[in-house]
């Protein structure tokens, strides 16, 4: 039986922690060379223009970093020291790579993420909140390692904030006083190099700040 190709609709299609680190570790080395060349993956780049453009500062944590193209952006903003997280020790493996990491962390996030309490002033993600892969349950395992007034910008897939309750769920984070500022502005995912039936995809990054 022929390998599903991997490529962004297997990944919307995974189902659970295991095949994703089964279909990362499989992409890791190919994925910058691959997929976010032969796709014009701009998001990371977005993602870190908005989180700049907040007043957002370090440390920070990178969300689901993968190959660490968010911190490598975050990093041409002069923003640091940055830690990143993911689900993948193959992904983390090339994000060390890039130089621009303080410490690379291995976690699920529906499990929590090993580090102190507060330990962050910024946190960022551009690619995990989107079909197959983590929904708006992360939320309170996020704050829990935000600082008071630590400043998010997480990009969610704009289809998939419609159908998964994400903006619900961020909007009853302010109406309780965990989060303040809330702002969703819409960005594209890939460049205008992009090709295939995901080249106009968007996503919404949620930009807040942690009360």
């Amino acid at each position: 039986m022929d390998k599903k190709p991997i490529d962004v609709d297997a990944a919307y299609g995974l189902a659970g922690p295991e095949q994703s680190r089964a279909l990362y570790a499989d992409w890791a080395e190919t994925y910058d060379s691959g997929f976010a060349s032969e796709t014009d993956y701009i998001l990371p780049e977005q993602v870190a223009l908005v989180f700049a453009a907040a007043g957002g500062r370090g440390p920070v944590l990178d969300v689901g970093a993968g190959t660490g193209l968010c911190g490598v952006a975050l990093a041409k903003q002069n923003i640091g020291p940055i830690d990143a997280t993911d689900i993948s020790p193959d992904m983390l493996a090339q994000a060390l790579r890039k130089d621009v990491y303080r410490d690379v962390i291995e976690a699920d996030l529906t499990e929590g993420i090993p580090v102190p309490q507060g330990a962050y002033c910024g946190l960022v993600s551009s690619g995990t909140f989107t079909h197959g892969h983590v929904g708006p349950e992360a939320l309170p395992t996020l704050l829990r390692v935000a600082r008071p007034d630590a400043i998010f910008a997480l990009a969610i897939n704009a289809r998939f904030a419609a159908t998964s309750g994400f903006d619900d769920a961020l909007h009853r984070l302010q109406r309780g006083g965990w989060i303040r500022d809330l702002r969703l502005p819409e960005v594209a995912i890939y460049g205008s190099a992009a090709k295939g039936i995901h080249r106009a995809d968007t996503a919404l990054v949620a930009v807040f700040a942690k009360v």
